[in-house]
């Protein structure tokens, strides 16, 4: 394009790259025009010409029959945009949507060996090709639909390793409850009475700060009772009441005997040590019977639910959790037995073993609980949106008219994981027969009120009995979210490796491990032995 303006500035001559030209001619009144403001009409008329031929240049990539490069075209080619009119049917975007928008069948690819598998190949394809709008958006479904399909088995394969990392038992974890359990069969030292005979009766004394750990996890529990031992400003007035099940009671017994926390106080006890848990029927034990025969009944196998090729990865992946062998483990269930397990105690701090203990607790026994029961950080407020948005919707099914009937889906949720408990408010509630009835209704509705675990059945119990604490106290969400940052979660008073990635396993996420790790002592002989990793 050519522009010619006369040296009067009352013509000015176009010469587009066709060889055609437009005259402007320009009348200059006496008084009515000056040069400056003929100067810049002569700028506008340069853009807008600039314009024109870009408006051609399309036409003719996008296969315009009739393209233009005059002015006159400009009215034609933006009328319909400037009126807000469709593009008539025949045009390239519109071609396009109707092919993109045909179904195609996981059939009509397998096998297929000309379907491009990189944006490089693509492009290369329809180059070398030259093809029409319907064959560009041929091609561009049948290789977005084929990584479609390949994204989805990749996640889906994924989630089939998490969960088959996290439910099975690590070998060094085998090793050292081995290796513990020949200790305590040769070495008396294992065999200590814990605690010692004259500190028994501080097990029932409410002068001292009382924590409960449920755990078969014997390195787990190590980590949690040294970090909450050593973060104490009073560790003197500890007392930790380790709970744990038959097969692992002599390790337990026999890594505390030989590891021991003085001055703080250490009792470890068996499930079948309590009397109450060991005589007549025992509600605990029937729903997680019932639980497991409807489990294995309506869900399947790992390789069933990971063959359905219909549903979303992120459901494979609910499925597959809920497989998870700890929420059927009797260890999860037994923090709703408190109050039996401790009739002496008016209140105790409940802690998960997935856990870490960064500063003294002992403020917790400060906390006006108001007369709830249950004290606990709540999971609907806080920055991190992932983490922190839990409500009773995302734990309850509310298509179920029964959970519909009783609850509100925008209620905000609560954390298990460090829990204050009121015993001697907890006594004077029907929570904990109201927690079976609300799990023996789950049973009977195959699994359609909630699927997974504790929470949900918790969420009901103590419905009206929570009083909510400062989240400083309890950060979670460290072994399913990557983003959380060191500084941000070496800050919290405690951190929990609630989710797959737990701290001692392979899958853990590096960033956040040493947290854990560095309660593990890597010079510790049955460490070694057993090449437990600090890092």
């Amino acid at each position: 394009m050519q522009l010619h303006i006369s040296p009067s500035l009352r013509h000015v001559t176009v010469v587009t790259g066709k060889g055609l030209r437009e005259f402007i001619k320009v009348k200059v009144g006496s008084r009515r025009f000056s040069y400056q403001m003929i100067f810049y009409s002569l700028l506008f008329f340069t853009f807008l010409l600039r314009f024109v031929f870009v408006l051609s240049t399309v036409d003719t990539i996008d296969g315009d029959p009739s393209p233009c490069s005059s002015l006159a075209c400009l009215g034609k080619r933006l009328k319909p945009k400037l009126l807000g009119r469709r593009v008539e049917t025949g045009n390239v975007p519109e071609a396009m949507y109707q092919v993109l928008e045909q179904p195609l069948s996981e059939q009509e690819l397998k096998g297929r060996s000309d379907i491009p598998q990189t944006l490089q190949d693509f492009m290369s394809e329809v180059k070398r090709s030259k093809s029409d709008a319907r064959e560009f958006a041929q091609k561009l479904k049948e290789m977005v639909t084929l990584m479609e399909q390949r994204t989805r088995t990749a996640k889906i394969q994924e989630y089939l390793y998490r969960h088959v990392a996290s439910s099975s038992i690590p070998k060094q974890l085998h090793c050292l409850a081995l290796k513990l359990a020949h200790e305590h069969s040769i070495n008396a030292a294992a065999r200590l009475q814990l605690p010692e005979a004259e500190l028994v009766p501080t097990l029932v004394d409410n002068n001292y700060f009382h924590f409960v750990l449920a755990s078969d996890n014997i390195l787990a529990a190590s980590v949690v009772a040294k970090s909450l031992v050593q973060n104490s400003l009073r560790p003197h007035k500890i007392v930790l009441h380790i709970i744990t099940d038959r097969k692992t009671y002599f390790p337990m017994q026999a890594w505390f005997s030989l590891h021991p926390l003085s001055p703080a106080i250490i009792e470890v006890k068996a499930l079948h040590h309590f009397d109450w848990l060991s005589k007549g029927k025992v509600p605990v034990l029937e729903a997680m019977e019932k639980d497991q025969r409807v489990r294995s009944q309506f869900r399947g196998g790992s390789s069933v639910i990971v063959a359905n090729n219909d549903e979303n990865p992120v459901v494979v992946a609910a499925k597959l959790q809920a497989l998870s062998p700890k929420y059927n483990s009797l260890m999860n269930h037994i923090r709703i037995h408190l109050p039996e397990l401790f009739p002496s105690l008016n209140k105790v701090v409940f802690l998960d073993d997935d856990i870490v203990i960064q500063t003294d607790l002992s403020p917790l026994w400060d906390i006006d609980m108001d007369g709830k029961v249950n004290g606990a950080v709540e999971t609907c407020r806080g920055e991190d949106k992932f983490v922190m948005s839990k409500k009773f919707k995302s734990y309850l099914n509310f298509s179920n008219p029964i959970i519909a009937r009783h609850f509100d889906p925008e209620e905000c949720a609560w954390a298990y994981g460090m829990n204050v408990f009121d015993l001697a408010a907890w006594r004077k509630t029907n929570i904990s027969s109201t927690y079976y009835h609300w799990l023996d209704e789950n049973l009977k509705s195959d699994l359609s009120l909630w699927q997974l675990g504790t929470l949900p059945p918790g969420l009901i119990a103590f419905h009206g009995h929570v009083q909510t604490i400062d989240p400083f106290w309890h950060m979670l969400g460290l072994g399913y979210q990557e983003t959380t940052g060191f500084s941000d979660a070496e800050s919290a008073a405690v951190v929990h490796f609630n989710g797959r990635a737990k701290p001692w396993l392979d899958i853990a996420f590096p960033h956040l491990r040493p947290l854990w790790a560095k309660y593990l002592d890597s010079s510790d002989r049955f460490i070694k032995s057993c090449h437990i990793r600090a890092s």
